[in-house]
């Protein structure tokens, strides 16, 4: 059967994230998804642990590679969009482990020309260290602990306010701005929609900004609309140490931001 939504998952190398990543899929209420997995030139321990974990799910994974020659996120993202199989996407990033009603709450509140962006709790270093298999099989990394809530007190974890899930129409109404910022780690979107603006921009070649910023202003071009749901798809953000952004990537954003160019020039094709 053709899958509902395709779920990419952009990895380099953290063997160990990805593992939690599919525990936790393995739980997913949703059930009609395959999941891609965009790999930037890891080495082979991913290929490895896809293929003795492939046996034990339900859902059909891809796995798509090519060399380690710098970051080039972004061609991945492309490469995953041109193999998906469903009319839907989701992306999350191969270190945030997504609650069980993750992917259903996104298929539940897509919109016909809306990009739907997510948030994330912010795992402390050592929360991160102690998560274990079993937190992630019984679901139990999902809630708002003690030792979460206590961690977060202590500005360890941060945003841990983002772990509740909040389903109710009104309260909504009450807590939730309706329009949302994106993140590059939760966000969803009709193929169709990234189609119309040729992908992602392969110009940018330096983590920090591009695969996000860039993304949303383009789409905001097409006019499609930013919509929040925070306190839905939930997911937990493991800990590693901070990528800084390029001063290359500020100035070809800036660029696009004052061309207004909705469609990149090398993106799903290449319009030179």
């Amino acid at each position: 059967m053709k899958p509902s939504i395709t779920l990419v998952i952009a990895v380099y190398n953290a063997v160990r994230y990805l593992e939690f990543i599919f525990e936790a899929l393995k739980r997913q209420s949703f059930r009609e998804f395959e999941v891609i997995v965009a790999d930037d030139g890891s080495g082979p321990e991913i290929k490895e642990l896809i293929e003795r974990i492939r046996p034990s799910v339900y859902f059909p994974i891809q796995h798509l590679w090519h060399e380690d020659n710098g970051f080039r996120k972004n061609i991945m993202l492309n490469n995953a969009i041109r193999a998906s199989q469903s009319d839907y996407l989701v992306f999350i990033d191969g270190d945030c482990v997504p609650h069980k009603d993750f992917l259903s709450d996104h298929w539940n509140h897509r919109q016909e020309h809306g990009l739907l962006c997510g948030k994330r709790v912010n795992l402390s270093k050592q929360l991160t260290e102690q998560l274990t298999l079993e937190d992630i099989q019984t679901g139990r990394f999902e809630r708002l602990t003690w030792r979460l809530f206590l961690d977060g007190l202590k500005a360890q974890s941060i945003n841990t306010e983002e772990s509740l899930r909040i389903t109710s129409p009104l309260m909504r109404k009450l807590f939730v701005q309706p329009e949302g910022r994106i993140l590059g780690c939760n966000f969803s979107v009709k193929k169709e929609l990234l189609e119309k603006i040729n992908g992602f921009n392969e110009d940018y070649l330096a983590p920090g900004r591009g695969e996000d910023s860039d993304i949303a202003f383009r789409l905001g071009l097409l006019g499609v609309r930013m919509v929040s749901i925070r306190f839905l798809a939930i997911q937990i953000h493991l800990y590693h140490s901070r990528t800084d952004g390029r001063d290359e990537n500020k100035y070809l954003y800036e660029h696009i931001v004052a061309t207004r160019e909705m469609i990149c020039k090398h993106g799903l094709k290449k319009l030179d």
